[in-house]
């Protein structure tokens, strides 16, 4: 999907914002479904990945992250205080670019805002300790990563008068998909693939599904063993022993996000869109 006009739009929009030019751009992937789904709502999906770009601006400063996309990250080249300053600027001017022509767009838009921003609040208060809570943990990562995708589908559908409700819960599915993958790929992949440490979400006291259904399965002794490693910097002997525990629990994570993903897609009749949660399921980074 063609999405060169979502940037140029997005050059306009942050012509005077000089870091903006230094920040990695991605694979546009909420443009894209916008654009698809509603091919001339330039503006729509200039104003999501503005906020997708402010999120990542601030997670980076939350997480002390110094590489983003394999580039160095905007706080470490500039500072989180102009992190911070720059993510703001990006959350105005995507309200600003619609609330004169698409109001409800706006609004939905601002709402989103607010669930990134207590999903971030939440990521960090279940990180203090070890969670073992998967509502909780499903719960945040709805806020986090799957309610701005399923706005993107919902407002593009809503646009192009299509059954919102359709291709809403396909936006959260996605998002959802999305976020346990790389759940798994944080386990199972490498340091070369992944662009950072493996395991690196325990490391930070995030217990992601894998790590929450691992722990449930485990012996009394091995789940006091395992809490030894909450939070700590593993050793190759540490990572095998989990890698060697956790394979029933990647396989109960893997199946739960097929799931969500064919119920997702089970009355959407776009060929595209079908595939592209198919090919979620089966990425490797």
């Amino acid at each position: 999907m063609e999405i060169t006009p979502v940037y140029q739009k997005m050059n306009e929009m942050f012509e005077e914002v000089e870091i903006y030019h230094h920040i990695p751009k991605g694979k546009g992937i909420r443009a894209q479904l916008v654009l698809h789904i509603s091919p001339d709502a330039v503006s729509l999906a200039a104003a999501i990945e503005s906020i997708h770009l402010a999120s990542l601006l601030h997670d980076d400063v939350i997480d002390k992250a110094s590489t983003r996309r394999g580039k160095k990250s905007i706080n470490y080249l500039y500072g989180d205080e102009m992190a911070i300053l720059v993510g703001d600027i990006f959350f105005s001017k995507a309200l600003q670019e619609l609330i004169p022509h698409n109001p409800t767009s706006a609004t939905a838009l601002a709402h989103v805002i607010y669930n990134l921003s207590m999903g971030e609040i939440e990521d960090v208060n279940l990180s203090k300790q070890m969670n073992l809570n998967k509502d909780k943990y499903m719960n945040m990562i709805y806020k986090k990563t799957a309610c701005l995708i399923e706005m993107a589908c919902k407002e593009a559908a809503r646009l192009a008068n299509l059954d919102i409700d359709t291709y809403a819960k396909y936006g959260k599915h996605l998002g959802l998909v999305f976020q346990i993958i790389d759940d798994i790929l944080d386990i199972v992949s490498d340091e070369a693939t992944l662009g950072k440490p493996v395991m690196n979400d325990l490391k930070e006291g995030k217990m992601t599904l894998p790590f929450i259904y691992m722990y449930e399965q485990l012996n009394q002794q091995d789940k006091q063993y395992f809490r030894t490693l909450f939070k700590k910097q593993l050793t190759d002997k540490e990572i095998d022993w989990i890698k060697h525990k956790i394979q029933p629990a990647i396989i109960q994570t893997y199946n739960e996000a097929s799931k969500l993903a064919h119920d997702g897609i089970q009355n959407i009749k776009d060929q595209y869109l079908q595939d592209l949660m198919l090919k979620l399921i089966n990425r490797k980074f």
